[in-house]
Protein backbone atom coordinates (compact mmCIF):
# COMPACT_ATOMS: atom_id res chain seq x y z
CA UNK A 1 0.00 0.00 0.00
CA UNK A 2 1.34 3.49 -1.09
CA UNK A 3 -2.00 5.65 -1.54
CA UNK A 4 -4.69 5.99 1.43
CA UNK A 5 -7.60 8.32 0.25
CA UNK A 6 -9.72 10.12 3.29
CA UNK A 7 -13.24 10.84 4.23
CA UNK A 8 -15.63 11.57 7.07
CA UNK A 9 -18.26 13.62 8.18
CA UNK A 10 -18.85 17.74 7.81
CA UNK A 11 -18.97 19.57 11.10
CA UNK A 12 -22.57 19.33 11.22
CA UNK A 13 -22.69 15.38 11.95
CA UNK A 14 -20.44 16.51 14.75
CA UNK A 15 -22.11 17.17 18.40
CA UNK A 16 -19.99 19.87 18.22
CA UNK A 17 -20.50 21.70 14.78
CA UNK A 18 -18.08 24.02 13.96
CA UNK A 19 -16.72 24.27 17.22
CA UNK A 20 -12.91 23.45 17.02
CA UNK A 21 -12.12 24.30 20.55
CA UNK A 22 -14.61 21.73 21.79
CA UNK A 23 -12.55 18.88 23.72
CA UNK A 24 -14.17 16.10 21.33
CA UNK A 25 -13.45 17.86 18.01
CA UNK A 26 -9.49 18.12 19.47
CA UNK A 27 -9.59 14.53 20.72
CA UNK A 28 -11.16 13.03 17.33
CA UNK A 29 -8.29 15.32 15.42
CA UNK A 30 -5.20 14.03 17.29
CA UNK A 31 -6.96 10.20 16.62
CA UNK A 32 -7.09 11.26 13.24
CA UNK A 33 -3.26 12.61 13.29
CA UNK A 34 -2.19 9.15 14.92
CA UNK A 35 -3.63 7.06 11.97
CA UNK A 36 -2.15 9.44 9.13
CA UNK A 37 1.30 8.99 11.12
CA UNK A 38 0.49 5.06 11.36
CA UNK A 39 -0.28 5.14 7.49
CA UNK A 40 2.99 6.90 7.10
CA UNK A 41 4.96 4.02 9.05
CA UNK A 42 3.07 1.40 6.91
CA UNK A 43 4.45 3.18 3.74
CA UNK A 44 1.25 5.57 2.88
CA UNK A 45 3.85 8.45 1.19
CA UNK A 46 0.19 9.79 -1.00
CA UNK A 47 -2.86 10.59 0.76
CA UNK A 48 -5.70 11.85 -1.73
CA UNK A 49 -8.77 14.26 -0.03
CA UNK A 50 -12.29 15.61 -1.15
CA UNK A 51 -11.59 19.33 -0.16
CA UNK A 52 -14.84 19.49 2.02
CA UNK A 53 -15.48 21.17 5.14
CA UNK A 54 -15.03 18.77 8.47
CA UNK A 55 -12.76 15.73 7.99
CA UNK A 56 -11.37 16.78 4.73
CA UNK A 57 -10.29 19.89 6.13
CA UNK A 58 -8.54 18.65 9.14
CA UNK A 59 -6.93 15.86 7.79
CA UNK A 60 -5.06 17.99 5.24
CA UNK A 61 -4.85 20.46 7.38
CA UNK A 62 -2.74 17.59 9.72
CA UNK A 63 -0.53 16.84 6.80
CA UNK A 64 0.15 19.90 5.98
CA UNK A 65 2.10 20.08 9.07
CA UNK A 66 3.09 16.88 9.45
CA UNK A 67 4.94 17.73 5.77
CA UNK A 68 7.27 20.11 7.72
CA UNK A 69 8.20 17.49 9.66
CA UNK A 70 11.89 16.34 8.05
CA UNK A 71 10.61 12.77 9.16
CA UNK A 72 7.26 13.23 7.23
CA UNK A 73 8.73 15.87 4.12
CA UNK A 74 7.75 12.94 1.31
CA UNK A 75 4.02 13.07 1.85
CA UNK A 76 1.97 14.25 -0.70
CA UNK A 77 -1.28 15.95 -0.58
CA UNK A 78 -3.93 15.49 -3.52
CA UNK A 79 -6.58 17.45 -3.32
CA UNK A 80 -9.54 16.31 -5.51
CA UNK A 81 -12.59 19.31 -5.30
CA UNK A 82 -15.75 18.78 -7.27
CA UNK A 83 -15.71 22.09 -9.20
CA UNK A 84 -14.19 25.64 -9.63
CA UNK A 85 -15.56 27.73 -6.80
CA UNK A 86 -17.86 25.25 -5.12
CA UNK A 87 -16.71 26.86 -1.65
CA UNK A 88 -17.98 30.03 -3.02
CA UNK A 89 -20.81 29.76 -0.39
CA UNK A 90 -19.05 29.04 2.46
CA UNK A 91 -17.94 31.16 5.79
CA UNK A 92 -14.71 33.31 5.01
CA UNK A 93 -12.91 31.78 7.01
CA UNK A 94 -13.36 28.67 5.79
CA UNK A 95 -13.17 29.16 2.52
CA UNK A 96 -9.11 31.18 3.05
CA UNK A 97 -8.72 27.59 4.79
CA UNK A 98 -9.83 25.75 1.90
CA UNK A 99 -7.53 28.04 -0.41
CA UNK A 100 -4.26 27.26 1.72
CA UNK A 101 -4.89 23.76 1.54
CA UNK A 102 -4.94 24.14 -2.20
CA UNK A 103 -2.03 26.03 -2.27
CA UNK A 104 0.12 23.40 -0.44
CA UNK A 105 -0.93 20.50 -2.17
CA UNK A 106 0.83 18.38 -4.15
CA UNK A 107 -1.88 18.31 -7.21
CA UNK A 108 -5.14 19.55 -7.32
CA UNK A 109 -7.83 17.86 -9.34
CA UNK A 110 -11.44 19.04 -10.97
CA UNK A 111 -13.56 16.84 -11.27
CA UNK A 112 -16.24 18.86 -13.09
CA UNK A 113 -18.11 22.06 -14.14
CA UNK A 114 -20.86 24.01 -12.55
CA UNK A 115 -23.06 22.96 -14.88
CA UNK A 116 -23.41 19.33 -14.59
CA UNK A 117 -25.51 18.68 -11.37
CA UNK A 118 -23.80 19.17 -8.13
CA UNK A 119 -24.75 15.91 -6.38
CA UNK A 120 -23.34 13.79 -8.90
CA UNK A 121 -20.15 15.92 -8.92
CA UNK A 122 -19.59 15.28 -5.36
CA UNK A 123 -19.95 11.23 -6.00
CA UNK A 124 -17.64 11.58 -8.44
CA UNK A 125 -15.08 13.03 -6.48
CA UNK A 126 -15.32 10.32 -4.09
CA UNK A 127 -15.47 7.56 -6.66
CA UNK A 128 -12.19 9.39 -7.97
CA UNK A 129 -10.21 9.61 -4.88
CA UNK A 130 -10.76 6.10 -4.09
CA UNK A 131 -10.21 5.04 -7.33
CA UNK A 132 -6.64 6.36 -6.81
CA UNK A 133 -5.77 4.62 -3.20
CA UNK A 134 -4.81 1.54 -1.62
CA UNK A 135 -6.92 1.57 0.99
CA UNK A 136 -9.15 4.39 2.96
CA UNK A 137 -9.48 5.87 6.08
CA UNK A 138 -12.78 6.84 6.90
CA UNK A 139 -14.02 9.06 10.23
CA UNK A 140 -17.80 8.86 10.78
CA UNK A 141 -19.54 7.32 13.78
CA UNK A 142 -19.78 3.08 13.55
CA UNK A 143 -22.54 3.18 15.97
CA UNK A 144 -24.58 6.03 14.27
CA UNK A 145 -24.08 4.90 10.00
CA UNK A 146 -26.10 7.77 8.06
CA UNK A 147 -27.01 8.18 4.43
CA UNK A 148 -24.15 10.79 3.68
CA UNK A 149 -21.25 11.12 1.01
CA UNK A 150 -19.20 9.43 3.71
CA UNK A 151 -20.93 6.30 4.02
CA UNK A 152 -21.65 6.23 -0.22
CA UNK A 153 -18.00 6.18 -0.39
CA UNK A 154 -17.14 3.40 2.17
CA UNK A 155 -19.52 1.52 0.27
CA UNK A 156 -18.16 2.40 -2.54
CA UNK A 157 -14.44 1.57 -1.09
CA UNK A 158 -16.29 -1.85 -0.01
CA UNK A 159 -17.49 -2.84 -3.58
CA UNK A 160 -13.93 -2.21 -5.07
CA UNK A 161 -12.46 -4.17 -2.02
CA UNK A 162 -10.06 -2.02 -0.51
CA UNK A 163 -9.06 -1.92 3.24
CA UNK A 164 -10.72 0.39 5.18
CA UNK A 165 -9.28 2.40 8.28
CA UNK A 166 -12.16 3.51 10.85
CA UNK A 167 -11.46 5.97 12.81
CA UNK A 168 -14.88 6.24 15.23
CA UNK A 169 -16.14 9.46 15.74
CA UNK A 170 -18.00 8.48 18.86
CA UNK A 171 -15.97 10.12 21.41
CA UNK A 172 -16.83 10.96 25.10
CA UNK A 173 -15.22 13.60 27.10
CA UNK A 174 -12.28 12.20 28.75
CA UNK A 175 -11.76 8.86 26.54
CA UNK A 176 -8.96 9.32 23.86
CA UNK A 177 -9.35 5.71 22.20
Amino acid sequence: MQVCAITGHRPSRFPFKNDESDIICQMLKIKIENNLRDLYQKGIRTFWIGGALGVDMWSSEILIELKKEEAYSDIKIMIAIPFEGYSKMWKKQYSERLNNILDNADKVVVIGTKKEPKQELYKKRNEYIVDKADCLLAVFNRRRIVRSGTHMTIMFALRKGIPIIVVDSNLQKGILF
